[in-house]
């Protein structure tokens, strides 16, 4: 069986998330990112943590948190091991430090060590070349070497992870060139230096 996540190659298993595992779901009446894929974490040291979400300035999100997926370092350190869909400031491979919460949850706080990666999240527009299809958004962008995940196909958002010895200028052109043609929308949430010179 295929989850939503398996529809960008490269990428698989899924966040899991969902308000079944919502971190004090019940208790705290916060939203957490919809359900998806469940998952069981892949290693023994796999551990989610759970990010509060800032407002936007285009309105409030419809969560208050996102859990991902991040390999325990040490007993407060973890590297994020998936891309985030709703999270702005983190890219995968990034290390965190966290704190674990009396219930057991793990919360994230600052930035450890960052990844040199970027995160970038692209809605294909529906009536469109594209259409709704995750897919030819990754088969546009694969050519650059970037990973990523759908939030699922009802809602085709295709957050990406830009490795930072990406051709960071070619990226970017295709990226407001497929903008600028009608194919998607598209956001960067997690800059490095690199992107911002290219």
């Amino acid at each position: 069986m295929t989850s939503e996540a398996d529809v960008v190659p490269g990428r698989g298993g899924g966040r899991g998330r969902g308000q079944a595992d919502a971190p004090g779901a019940g208790d705290h009446g916060a939203m957490s990112s919809p359900a998806g894929p469940q998952r069981q974490p892949r290693e023994a040291d796999q551990i989610k943590v759970w990010f509060r979400l800032a407002p936007r300035e285009d309105g409030p999100l419809p969560y208050e948190t996102e859990g991902l997926w991040a390999t325990r370092l040490g007993p407060d350190t973890a590297r994020v091991d998936n891309v985030p869909f709703l999270r702005d400031g983190v890219a995968e491979g990034e290390t965190v430090r966290f704190w674990t919460d009396g219930d057991g949850v793990h919360w994230a706080g600052e930035r450890v060590a960052d990844s040199g990666n970027c995160t970038v999240r692209v809605l294909p527009v529906p009536d469109g070349p594209l259409g709704r299809d995750a897919r030819a958004v990754h088969e546009r962008l694969a050519g650059f070497g970037l990973t990523g995940e759908v939030f699922s196909a009802d809602f085709p958002l295709v957050a990406l992870t830009v490795p930072g010895g990406a051709d960071l200028r070619g990226v970017k052109a295709l990226l407001t060139r497929g903008r600028d043609e009608g194919w998607w929308h598209f956001e960067v949430s997690c800059v490095t230096d690199a992107w911002r010179a290219a």
